[in-house]
């Protein structure tokens, strides 16, 4: 009996888990797949246009929709589903994460040259990601608006003031959080897939040979055939893949596995129907629907409809993208690469939500000029390819490091890997250069803006931290002249900020000489973020006594988390006995006055950007969570 019962109670654990994969991988189609899934309303359209010079006839077609299925066999499939996913940092995936997984130790990293090489390729992927995240809201409410345009040409004119308007909608909305608006993503994605595969069906099947498109020799025979045309359009297939490499990016909030089963199972195969219904309508009806084959499987009483779920799910993409900056916009912060921000988190139950409002407004400003300057989606289309290409092929490179470093395999096998998928990249990012100056300037001026800001900020905040160390002393040595001196001691804590607990803070030092008076309890505290998405709260505080009421206390928080002061004073009760009254705390913090003509060897004008960015930053009080009537502020002068 108890044999049986073994095995039932295992069975209906896998069939637990199983249900719980299917409603997670349920979930994720309302997040992970909005980009991805919205690509059909514009990619094979944009094959088509008059800037590659492809006619609709039934070569090219088949040919086409060859290069759509097998890019998205290759690169979806086999590079990001098979291999990409299983580099996760402790369950969280995306350029950053993965930067950080492969990143040496700390010592290392500022010597070596695969140190720079890592960072600089991380950063460079998360600055391109940043272009994406302005371009996709953009691109993708402007391509469902247009089917406006299919219906009756009389509402043309209002394409662009109602994208407008959404896209503001959608902004003004982010600080109310994703949490009820989430709610219907999943249903609503659930049903978009679904139609994109319904519409398509009819068409299919009037036109069976265009199953023949699943041979990839139509796809070989159209770049052979077209020689540098055919090799130019591989920078409009390369728009069904838009949002691949979001599947990597979201794996911490669902899990590799229900990804997966909704990539393989629902996306994928919704996808390519739809692609193939396309190229069916293009070999029945050619020239007359080419310039918008998707909305061409649409019956006419069907077009409002299908505008309004199209827009609808454009949104939802938009909201993956743009929730997705606030997420990329916070590691940034926590790893060093960014001034302060205003994290807000939006859901005391969910982890992950947050809203950044200075991000929010860059992304609204940036989206709605998109719309004023481009004005239609295929121009937009022009700007998109390069940065997803860009991150895909930062992935693929730093692919290397993983197999090498954490998977332990051999450097052959892993330039094999590296070799292939570099090698589909590189060939998309070289068919897409030609965009740079019909468009894809506004992603190499977005992405370089990001990129200097990201790296001026690391520069300048470790130029700041040598220079701030010249003027720091051991703490056993400060707390051997408090025994000798026996200076004057006040009620209360004094809480110091500093970057190493073990080393006497200017502040402090500065506070003493001039005040000749200590607090009873003093608490040098430093705040770490380690390379990790989350710390453990058992290992995320540390209390060390150092005599005379001094006590140094390292917090140590993973780069998706958010450190408070009152957090870590209350794990520091719980797990050392440090005892912090809040209302006889106080907190001292440098407030440093940067003058930009030291001997630094920094570039004058990353002098003034760095100067301009920390006057800026959000205040540590806020960013803290330190009571701002608690806090005294220190100036000092430093020389860069």
């Amino acid at each position: 009996m108890k044999h049986v019962s073994g095995i039932t109670d295992a069975k209906s654990h896998r069939l637990n888990g199983s249900s719980s994969e299917r409603l997670l991988a349920y979930a994720a189609l309302g997040v992970v797949f909005g980009d991805i899934g919205t690509s059909p309303l514009y990619a094979v359209k944009e094959c088509f246009s008059e800037a590659f010079g492809l006619a609709p006839v039934p070569s090219n077609v088949m040919g086409i929709i060859s290069l759509f299925f097998w890019s998205l066999l290759t690169v979806v499939v086999i590079k990001y589903v098979s291999f990409v996913m299983r580099a996760d940092n402790r369950g969280e995936g995306g350029i950053l994460s993965l930067m950080a997984l492969v990143s040496p130790g700390a010592k290392e990293k500022t010597r070596s040259r695969l140190g720079r090489v890592v960072m600089y390729s991380g950063v460079i992927g998360a600055s391109l990601l940043a272009a994406d995240g302005t371009i996709t809201p953009a691109i993708s409410v402007l391509s469902a608006m247009e089917g406006l345009e299919i219906a009756t040409p009389h509402l043309q004119p209002l394409v662009i003031p109602g994208t407008i308007a959404i896209l503001v909608s959608l902004f003004m909305v982010q600080r109310r959080g994703t949490a009820r608006v989430a709610k219907i993503f999943a249903p609503a994605m659930a049903l978009w897939f679904a139609v994109l595969a319904i519409m398509a069906l009819p068409a299919i099947f009037a036109e069976p040979k265009i199953l023949g498109a699943l041979n990839p020799y139509h796809g070989i025979k159209l770049l052979l055939t077209h020689g540098w045309q055919g090799f130019l359009v591989l920078g409009a297939v390369v728009l069904c893949l838009t949002g691949a490499e979001a599947l990597y990016a979201d794996m911490g909030h669902f899990g590799r596995k229900p990804i997966r089963k909704a990539c393989l199972w629902v996306a994928l195969p919704c996808l390519m129907i739809n692609y193939l219904g396309q190229g069916a309508v293009l070999l029945m009806r050619g020239k007359e629907v080419s310039a918008n084959p998707f909305y061409g499987l649409v019956p006419q009483w069907g077009i409002y409809p299908m505008v309004v779920l199209s827009t609808l799910a454009t949104v939802i993409a938009s909201q993956a993208l743009i929730s997705g900056s606030f997420s990329l916009a916070q590691q940034a912060v926590q790893l060093g690469y960014s001034p302060r921000l205003t994290i807000i988190h939006t859901s005391e139950d969910t982890k992950g939500q947050i809203y950044i409002p200075e991000v929010n407004f860059l992304l609204m400003v940036a989206c709605v000029a998109l719309v004023f300057v481009f004005k239609t989606s295929s121009a937009l289309a022009a700007a998109y390819g390069i940065s997803v290409v860009g991150t895909m092929s930062i992935t693929s490179f730093l692919m290397y490091f993983v197999a090498v470093r954490r998977w332990k395999w051999k450097t052959s096998s892993a330039v094999f890997m590296v070799a292939i998928f570099l090698g589909i990249d590189l060939t998309f990012l070289a068919a897409n250069l030609h965009k740079i100056m019909e468009g894809g300037w506004f992603t190499i001026v977005i992405s370089g803006v990001v990129l200097t800001v990201m790296l001026t900020w690391k520069r300048g905040r470790g130029a700041l931290a040598k220079r701030m160390e010249s003027q720091f002393a051991p703490v056993m040595s400060f707390v051997e002249g408090i025994q000798q001196d026996r200076p004057h001691r006040v009620p209360g804590t004094a809480v110091f900020m500093t970057g190493n607990a073990r080393m006497v803070p200017p502040a402090l030092r500065h506070h003493f000489e001039h005040n000749q008076i200590l607090h009873r309890q003093v608490i040098l505290l430093s705040i770490l973020t380690e390379e990790v998405p989350f710390v453990p709260l058992k290992e995320a505080v540390e209390v060390f006594p150092r005599g005379e009421g001094f006590y140094e206390v390292i917090a140590r928080f993973g780069y998706m988390q958010s450190p408070k002061v009152e957090k870590i004073f209350r794990l520091a009760r719980l797990q050392a006995g440090l005892e912090v009254e809040e209302a006889r705390t106080t907190y001292f913090l440098g407030r440093d006055i940067l003058l930009t003509d030291g001997p630094e060897r920094m570039l004058r004008w990353r002098k003034t950007l760095f100067s301009f960015l920390a006057r800026n930053s959000l205040p540590a009080t806020a960013y803290f969570g330190i009571p701002p009537n608690r806090v005294i502020e220190i100036g000092m002068q430093v020389v860069l």
